[in-house]
């Protein structure tokens, strides 16, 4: 089978070398700005690049560039490494008519307002919510929501281009500035609460695995405030990992993902202790979290994902052995050019973060005592040593 794997962003390396390691024929097509980075070329059978600005793709010459590739090429699947790919590649499989997500169901995965309205169809519990299109409905909420408020563009990814609104007023001068773009986003109810995440293998519509996480800081907070950004995953059966599973299950089931990998996130509300659907995804969670999935569980999400493609739900799904363990990560933009990772030299450190201007670390361990114990000592360690800030973009950077 020949895939097409689409990467506007560097991300899926493990993915494409297991496809290969699998049999398969891989082909990436990724951004022209990315022509240097450090792909897996030796199991790549062909590379393309797109003109782009910001990682921005002209889908009209995307789809011709692939339609003429097509020509010589018999493309079997195509899959999207990263969020901001899902649409690309949805797009592409209706035009060229091969099997997968397409546009309808890519929505569910992508837009804000769709997964919310659909999770509200089907009565999963998740924060209020307008569409920042008609006047009257948006004053409507505004009188049955008591601020604050999060205005939220309906197509990006993360915490990217969010803003907490704090009156009325505020809002309407925002929109005032947003112009034409105003339906592009959706308000809803801010919630306070703690933040969850559930990485999850999907084939043939069954959940075969998820693991629970917790971060330390809201995304929305360490992006728009400058914190260090932690995960760490959750004591399983406990009550609260029975209740995120059973939720995570019931939004994968209503935004109807067939098969593939999933980062879905909850919220925990302070006020009455209940859960609150976020919003969800059809990739592996970014923030090098299937590495915090990996420690704790033995599970590589990129390497299930490229099984269960070559399966294409034509014979059964063996998930491998899972391990038992807790683990944690922390990241944060760093002061150092190349900060030093060796000052962490505890036997649970499993994953050093080699990256220009950042720093991380991942620690795996039995003892879930002893994993709040790392965190929270490495935690004060970023802050002193490594820990810098820049303002949230407002667009995906690299």
């Amino acid at each position: 089978m020949t895939f097409l794997c689409i990467a506007s962003y560097e991300k899926g390396y493990d993915f494409m070398v297991a496809l290969k390691k699998l049999g398969a024929k891989v082909i990436l097509l990724t951004s022209q700005s990315l022509e240097n980075a450090n792909w897996p070329r030796e199991f790549l059978d062909d590379i393309y690049y797109m003109p782009d600005v910001n990682k921005e793709w002209n889908m009209n010459d995307v789809i011709n560039a692939v339609s003429y590739l097509a020509r010589s090429v018999k493309i079997d699947r195509i899959v999207a490494l990263d969020d901001f790919d899902v649409e690309k590649a949805a797009k592409l499989r209706e035009h060229l008519r091969v099997p997968g997500m397409g546009d309808t169901t890519a929505r569910y995965f992508r837009d804000k307002l769709a997964m919310r309205m659909r999770a509200k169809e089907v009565g999963i519990n998740a924060p209020e919510f307008v569409h920042v299109l008609n006047y009257d409905e948006i004053k409507s909420f505004l009188k049955k929501v008591q601020p604050p408020y999060v205005l939220k563009p309906r197509m990006q990814a993360g915490a990217i281009g969010i803003k907490k609104i704090h009156s009325p007023a505020e809002l309407w001068e925002i929109l005032d500035k947003l112009g034409d773009d105003q339906s592009f986003y959706l308000l809803e109810q801010f919630i306070p609460g703690d933040i969850y995440h559930v990485d999850s293998i999907i084939y043939n519509n069954d959940v075969k695995f998820s693991i629970s996480s917790k971060y330390g800081n809201p995304p929305m907070e360490v992006a728009h405030e400058g914190r260090v950004f932690t995960s760490r995953t959750i004591q399983r059966e406990t009550n609260e990992d029975k209740a995120l599973k059973i939720m995570n299950k019931q939004v994968l089931n209503a935004m109807g993902l067939l098969r593939g990998v999933s980062h879905t996130e909850f919220i925990k509300a302070k006020s009455d202790g209940k859960f609150y659907f976020l919003e969800t995804s059809a990739r592996v969670g970014g923030a090098n979290l299937h590495e915090l999935v990996k420690a704790a569980s033995g599970i590589n999400l990129w390497e299930e994902w490229a099984k269960i493609e070559l399966l294409g739900g034509k014979g059964d799904y063996e998930l491998p052995n899972i391990e038992d363990n807790h683990s944690a990560i922390l990241l944060s933009l760093a002061k150092q050019e190349w900060p030093d990772m060796n000052v962490f030299t505890d036997k649970e450190v499993v994953w050093k973060l080699n990256k220009k201007n950042h720093a991380g670390v991942i620690v795996k361990s039995e003892n879930y005592d002893r994993i709040t114990e790392l965190i929270d000592n490495y935690a004060v360690k970023f802050y002193e040593e490594f820990f810098a800030s820049y303002p949230a973009p407002e667009k995906p950077t690299d």
